[in-house]
């Protein structure tokens, strides 16, 4: 919980420090919304948003005048908003497979490390499949992960098939009774329909040939991207079977509004959020931690 509270500390100081300063001596006009809006928007929760959250302000009017009774307006408003997405859930079958998807630079392959390596301490066994045969480094990248969060790897040669990889890490879980496989990908630009294509095929391997597994797809997304995260989930959701969502960077962006979008947007629950560089820097999304932090309650 004290990761989460340090990782939104930006997005906090810009949105709540700035709402007590504007409150402390102005009351809840007609130009004090509009500016309270604003600071919404450049919080990045979105225009849907940011005017539901100002109409119910303006609802209440002058009783809503002081910082602290905004501020509970706005808590509500967003566990309200957050609510409407359906919460997440493992599906069902064994073990759990997790393939892991996104465009370059989101820090898919920390997260994955990070993941591993809390729910190895949860008790249970994790294998990571480096389906990244493309990328001269990315199998040694995952192998140090691995080796960090101190779980098995399955890995083939450079230029294999994914799908190839990700079939054998999952025999290789059924062989060993693994609870989890965690596949990391490669980067994929969301507008090269061939790149996706390469994805979807990981996906229809495994759910045709593995029967009984609890197949997965999560998306990562950088918190820094802000509303540009948005088309990209998009893009992936159309194309993939995605069930969830994991936002990095939260520790170094102001922008950590952008989850209310998303999930508003895509009906696509987020799952945890990366609120660090160390092993230990993820968070597993709870609705009413996240919005205490962000607004400083």
């Amino acid at each position: 919980m004290q990761r989460l509270f340090r990782g939104l500390r930006k997005t906090k100081e810009r949105l709540f420090g700035s709402i007590q300063a504007i409150l402390s001596s102005r009351s809840l006009n007609a130009e004090t919304l509009e500016e309270l809006e604003g600071l919404l928007l450049s919080a990045d929760l979105g225009p849907e948003a940011a005017e539901r959250i100002i109409e119910r302000l303006r609802e209440r009017g002058a009783s809503a005048a002081g910082a602290g009774e905004c501020r509970s307006i706005i808590a509500g408003e967003l566990l309200s908003i957050i609510g409407e997405t359906p919460a997440p859930e493992p599906p069902m079958g064994y073990p759990r497979v997790i393939v892991v998807v996104g465009v370059n630079g989101v820090g898919k392959t920390s997260t994955i490390g990070k993941l591993a390596y809390l729910f190895k301490n949860e008790g249970k066994s994790v294998i990571l499949a480096a389906c990244d045969t493309f990328r001269a480094a990315a199998v040694e990248q995952l192998e140090l992960w691995a080796q960090r969060a101190g779980v098995s790897i399955v890995r083939q040669r450079s230029g294999a098939d994914p799908a190839a990889v990700a079939f054998d890490a999952v025999q290789s879980a059924k062989a060993k009774n693994t609870d989890i496989v965690i596949a990391d990908t490669a980067g994929r630009i969301h507008t090269k329909v061939n790149l996706m294509e390469e994805l979807r095929k990981i996906f229809n391997v495994l759910s045709a040939r593995m029967e009984g597994i609890g197949l997965e797809g999560w998306l990562v997304l950088d918190a820094n991207t802000g509303q540009n995260s948005l088309r990209q989930a998009e893009a992936f959701t159309s194309a993939l079977p995605i069930s969830g969502l994991v936002l990095t960077k939260l520790d170094s962006t102001a922008k950590g509004g952008a989850i209310i979008t998303i999930q508003r947007n895509l009906r696509v629950p987020v799952v945890y959020v990366g609120v660090g560089e160390g092993l230990e820097d993820i968070e597993r999304f709870d609705p009413e931690s996240f919005v205490s932090a962000m607004i400083g309650e």
